[in-house]
């Protein structure tokens, strides 16, 4: 495999000198390169190519957020963060929709080199370079129509609890997604990486979210024809679900309330590369389900034989290099092969795996949805599909509710104590 070649941004000499010197291990990974400012940057980018880009924010003539939004509009594929000692929070709001990811500096160069590596491998399972540039491009995931009017609706309104705000966010795999990817950037002067839906909309805050969504418009409303939305509206219905489940079976099997919140989120981001798919390559999505009908076999084989990768690892694509921790980022990647992650006792792709599985088989029929039950067999969970069962019965709507939403489901992110 080619050495990553990376480019690191800054107008103090004296601090690149120091990235050098600190990333020297990295050479046999890395080719690097240190450019002093934006511009030199920009020529750089037009002479080679480059995989990441490393900046600081606040530059002469150039800062960080303008050269990023540059490198996006010219080369959408490239991997964008900030890194900056930079704290005023208008320089870090217009940093936002450039960066994928912003780190504050001194930065923990372990956790740079981590994200790195961790986005690095999550691309090259993506072998369609159109597609990943397409997620690369992407500055948020379109949410439904209802729930983005719900939110703005709410934050306007100065009686508006952090809970109400959780509650709408939770329904929203879309919103999910862009809350926890802010609340794993340093711009809320957060270190550490947070998995939790829950703990995420707590450190924003109400006051940042309402900035963020009416001011900076963070989410984007879907709003593709009907039946596209009709679409997405029955994933986010399967998302809700599996959430709910895999929170459920999380509690079960662990006792461990943290790990049963980042499960809920985890399993409702699980398939944001169909949501992704469907807002960027609808033709592409809909060819492979056609495919899927005429010559059966599985989702994931459709779309790795058209697309070049599977719904799966392009969400597991997106998660990476928006900085969303491991943990998230596998269950999303392998939800549907989890023996190909490193797994030696039960986690929160686990649960996801196991309620996904579930939830095709005994709410959409799909009689292919199957658990990896070699997988099961080697954590030792090999028995245990019957309560996991008994958990998705407890779940099941009432004959009268119209959908599997959170109404019939009394799906919240404190639904297990």
């Amino acid at each position: 495999m080619n050495a990553k070649r990376l480019l690191f941004v800054d107008d103090d000499r004296m601090v690149l000198a120091g990235l050098r010197r600190a990333l020297h291990e990295m050479r046999a990974e890395w080719e690097m390169e240190f450019a002093a400012g934006g511009r030199e940057a920009l020529e750089a980018m037009e002479n080679s190519r480059f995989d990441a880009v490393v900046t600081d924010m606040r530059m002469p003539g150039m800062d960080g957020a303008e050269l990023l939004d540059r490198i996006k509009d010219r080369h959408p594929e490239v991997i964008r963060i900030v890194l900056s000692g930079q704290s005023e929070k208008d320089a870090m709001l217009r940093s936002i929709t450039p960066a994928h990811q912003y780190l504050a500096k001194p930065c923990d160069l372990r956790e740079l080199k981590l994200r790195l590596t961790q986005a690095f491998a999550s691309r090259d399972m993506v072998r369609n370079k159109g597609i990943a540039a397409a997620v690369a491009r992407l500055r948020s995931i379109p949410s439904l129509p209802g729930i983005y009017n719900e939110l703005t609706a709410a934050l306007r309104s100065e009686t508006t609890s952090l809970a109400q705000i959780e509650a709408i966010v939770a329904r929203d795999l879309g919103m999910a997604t862009k809350i926890l990817q802010l609340a794993n950037s340093a711009f809320i002067g957060v270190h550490g990486r947070v998995p939790s839906l829950r703990q995420a909309v707590s450190l924003i805050g109400i006051d940042t979210v309402r900035t963020l969504t009416l001011s900076i418009h963070i989410f984007s409303r879907f709003d593709r024809h009907s039946a596209i939305a009709a679409e997405v509206a029955s994933l986010w219905e399967h998302s809700v679900a599996v959430a709910a489940l895999a929170q459920r079976i999380t509690a079960q099997e662990s006792g461990d309330k943290a790990m049963a919140e980042e499960s809920f989120a985890a399993g409702l981001l699980h398939d944001v590369g169909k949501v992704i798919l469907l807002s960027e390559r609808p033709k592409e999505y809909h060819e492979t389900r056609e495919r899927l009908k005429k010559d059966g076999g599985s989702v994931e084989d459709a779309e790795t034989e058209l697309l070049g990768c599977s719904h799966a690892q392009l969400g597991g694509y997106l998660m990476s290099i928006w900085g969303l921790p491991t943990s998230l980022v596998q269950a999303v990647a392998f939800h549907h092969c989890p023996s190909q992650a490193i797994e030696s006792e039960f986690s929160t792709l686990t649960a996801v795996h196991c309620a996904d599985a579930l939830a095709h088989r005994v709410w959409d029929g799909n009689e292919r949805a199957e658990m990896d039950g070699a997988y099961l067999e080697k954590l030792g969970l090999a028995g245990k599909a019957a309560s996991w069962q008994s958990l998705l019965d407890e779940m099941q709507p009432k004959e009268d509710a119209p959908t599997l939403g959170t109404a019939g489901l009394g799906v919240s992110a404190e639904s297990v104590e």
